[in-house]
């Protein structure tokens, strides 16, 4: 293969994953949100709580804020599927879904990205444990944010969210959430 090729490749898997950031969150659809976050959005502030869940668990922030990009990036071709729809269809592994994705890349491109998706599918590995529980923490703080706005059919994200998360430090931070004002940010702490 030339490099021009293996470039096209890659190219292609980028472009692809622009397509998250058109790509709304379809099960906020239920709870009323007109307009829900994208799959890209809601990937990035995963990553970002996956970093800091890592180290709050000693799990490596760099490999836990990789599972948690590429956790959802096959939702470009199987969309994202809202849990009620999951009783009805059958989707194909995550992970043939992006051996097929990145078939055109250059090996070492592949090879990193299959092997960094199967270990998020697997669950088993500490860093997998974590980005989940950053994914599901995400859906919980995204609940709460909703709430927040207006939106008060959120309870049944918020409450399968945090049953579903595995680690101390997810449970303190999920705890965080719901006791605290997403905007609570914006009011400076008192001078010294």
């Amino acid at each position: 293969m030339t490099d021009d090729h293996d470039a096209a490749g890659a190219m292609n898997f980028i472009f692809e994953a622009g397509v998250l950031k058109r790509a709304a969150r379809t099960g906020w659809w239920f709870a009323g949100v007109k307009q829900p976050e994208s799959i890209a959005e809601h990937s990035f502030r995963t990553a970002l709580i996956g970093m800091m869940l890592a180290a709050m668990e000693g799990a490596d922030p760099a490999r836990v804020s990789m599972l948690c990009v590429l956790h959802d990036t096959q939702e470009t071709r199987i969309t994202d599927i809202p849990h009620i729809a999951k009783r009805y269809l059958t989707a194909v592994p995550n992970t043939a879904v992006t051996a097929d994705q990145v078939a055109a890349c250059p090996p070492a491109v592949a090879d990193v990205i299959t092997a960094a998706v199967a270990e998020y599918e697997a669950g088993e590995t500490l860093e997998a444990v974590v980005a989940r529980d950053a994914d599901k923490l995400e859906c919980l703080i995204q609940a709460v944010e909703y709430r927040h706005q207006g939106i008060d059919n959120v309870q049944r994200w918020i409450d399968s969210s945090r049953t579903a998360l595995k680690t101390a430090s997810a449970h303190r931070l999920a705890d965080a959430a719901l006791s605290g004002q997403p905007l609570a940010w914006l009011t400076p702490p008192p001078r010294k």
